[in-house]
């Protein structure tokens, strides 16, 4: 066994990619719904930069470690 599997990851639990990858898909998801919701014009407005910045985030985010 080589010295980096024994050693445990210095990443929070909070900062590891399953959960991190969970936030970033829900955060896509609002976006889709702030799209296609037929009541608020903010909501519309800003649902491609929610979008977007989920996505952002799961890109950056499925370069973690598990």
């Amino acid at each position: 066994m080589s010295m980096t599997a024994k050693r445990k990851s210095r990443w929070p639990v909070r900062a590891r990619r399953g959960l991190m990858e969970n936030v970033a898909t829900a955060i896509i998801a609002i976006g889709f719904l702030m799209l296609f919701q037929p009541f608020a014009l903010v909501l519309y407005t800003y649902s491609f930069i929610t979008m977007l910045a989920g996505t952002a985030m799961f890109i950056i985010v499925s370069k973690f470690p598990e």
